[in-house]
């Protein structure tokens, strides 16, 4: 029987910890003086008393360490729980949202997809503006410790392959993890403050820079407008870029740096894979756009530059509907947010590293077929790649397409087209943000879909933000055995 006293404890914790964070809404919208301050003193109160109790409830139960059953309970738990709370200003709010709608806003912010249900963003109080870009932003630095930490150890997707890089303790998870947690805060804190720097210096007020900053750094995508990035100044958009792709990066190699060690990053495959696609992406768009649209070279170039690399990264913002820019590069948007960035950022989607892994295996198999007597071993960043790693990104890549597949025709059955069924999946499962057509596309979004879809999509940006087989292991006999 596992003690799920470890997993509770630690749930109640954060929960009480987000319960704190909506204080600083609070303070937001008392001095904005709308009126809209005790919404988020109700939700505070609810939200820090269900946590405590839980908590203490388990207290009992508190050890240093965790097994791996109560590690992947714990890293599934954490993404159900904080989205119900996180929800419930949406539902006492100006939003007046439906638990639905509410838990479908808070599990894309904490699992930073950045899909939305709501519309009229300009006019809604800035409490609950910043409300949605805190879930991002403490979205984004939980999922970099889940990348860092617990993934590796459970041996998920492939991640076991980066569980020595960068740290030199193999205690416990719970130990390890407060101890990455409090380098990698310094990090993203750090980069946060220089993105919201970068926005002032581009024209934007305090407010928006702050929670833009946010929700560029998570890379989220999470906007104060319901034009996105469309509501600010080009220079913007160069900042946006800049931060998006450091946040693709893998947090470890900045924790290098910060030690006097630049070699790393310059090295990293991963860093290597990331810039090159994003590289060739941005070129062939450009090329698309001056060649067919006639568009000037600059305004051509950052607006290629902006959403390619919004799209890459799983970021989900937009400066303009790229929907207009042709079929050709529609599909190519499509499939980049399916590349997505670096293992241990907060960018999403399949991640630069297992491609890599799955060419050099295809390369290992084309060299034994031309040498049936040779011995040909995948290697990744000059390391020889484990069978297990193979495995496991194998398994990864197999489950990703049927989850797409499945999720697609699930979709489909609750009567939208297959346009939205598709690009609907693809966007939650690889938590890239929007999808394409009229309905879900940049210049849309996810209010006027079925509460099915949207019990779906919410459900499927957890699975894919936890890399799948975090989740699908719980719901598996073998799993429960003692």
């Amino acid at each position: 029987m596992v003690d799920l006293r470890p997993v509770g404890y630690v749930i109640g914790l954060l929960v009480a910890v987000l319960g704190v964070m909506m204080l600083l809404p609070f303070l937001v919208d008392l001095a904005e003086g709308r009126g809209h301050w005790p919404v988020f003193i109700e939700s505070a109160v609810i939200t820090i008393l269900a946590g405590g109790l839980t908590a203490l409830a388990c207290s009992n139960g508190v050890q240093k360490g965790l097994n791996i059953q109560q590690t992947f309970l714990l890293t599934t738990g954490v993404w159900v729980a904080l989205p119900i709370f996180g929800a419930i200003p949406f539902m006492l709010g100006e939003t007046d949202a439906r638990f639905i709608d509410a838990f479908f806003e808070a599990m894309s912010g904490l699992t930073t997809t950045g899909s939305t249900v709501f519309s009229g963003l300009d006019e809604l109080p800035k409490g609950l503006l910043l409300w949605r870009g805190l879930l991002q932003w403490l979205g984004g630095i939980g999922i970099i410790v889940v990348a860092m930490v617990f993934l590796p150890e459970l041996r998920v997707g492939g991640m076991q392959i980066f569980r020595s890089e960068g740290f030199d303790t193999f205690g416990k998870i719970l130990p390890r993890a407060t101890q990455i947690s409090s380098r990698i805060s310094t990090i993203y804190i750090t980069l946060t403050l220089a993105c919201a720097g970068g926005y002032l210096l581009a024209g934007m007020n305090a407010f928006d820079a702050t929670v833009h900053a946010m929700t560029t750094v998570a890379t989220g995508g999470f906007a104060n407008y319901d034009a996105s990035f469309g509501a600010f100044s080009a220079s913007a958009e160069y900042v946006a870029v800049l931060f998006m792709a450091l946040a693709a990066l893998p947090f470890v190699r900045f924790v290098q740096m910060t030690t006097g060690t630049v070699r790393p990053i310059l090295t990293d495959a991963q860093v290597r894979g990331f810039f090159m696609t994003a590289a060739v992406l941005v070129t062939g768009l450009f090329l698309w756009q001056v060649s067919v649209f006639g568009m000037e070279g600059e305004a051509a170039l950052r607006k290629t530059l902006f959403n390619g690399m919004s799209i890459l990264t799983g970021t989900g913002y937009a400066s303009t509907d790229y929907m207009l820019w042709g079929g050709l590069p529609v599909a190519v948007i499509f499939f980049a947010g399916l590349i997505g960035g670096c293992a241990g950022s907060t960018a999403c989607s399949i991640k630069i590293f297992r491609y890599q892994l799955l060419f050099a295996s295809i390369r290992a198999q084309i060299r034994r077929i031309r040498a049936p007597h040779g011995i040909f071993t995948p290697r990744y960043d000059g390391r020889t790649v484990s069978d297990d790693v193979l495995s496991s990104v194998m398994s990864f890549f197999v489950f990703f397409v049927v989850s797409l597949g499945v999720l697609s025709v699930a979709l489909s059955l609750t009567g939208l087209d297959f346009v939205t069924s598709i690009s609907g999946a693809s966007a939650a499962l690889a938590n890239i943000g929007p999808g394409l057509g009229d309905e879900i596309g940049p210049s849309g979004n996810f209010g006027g879909l079925n509460d099915a879809a949207k019990w779906m999509l919410a459900l499927a940006m957890l699975i894919g933000r936890l890399e799948l087989l975090a989740v699908y292991a719980i719901f598996t006999r073998y799993f429960w055995r003692a």
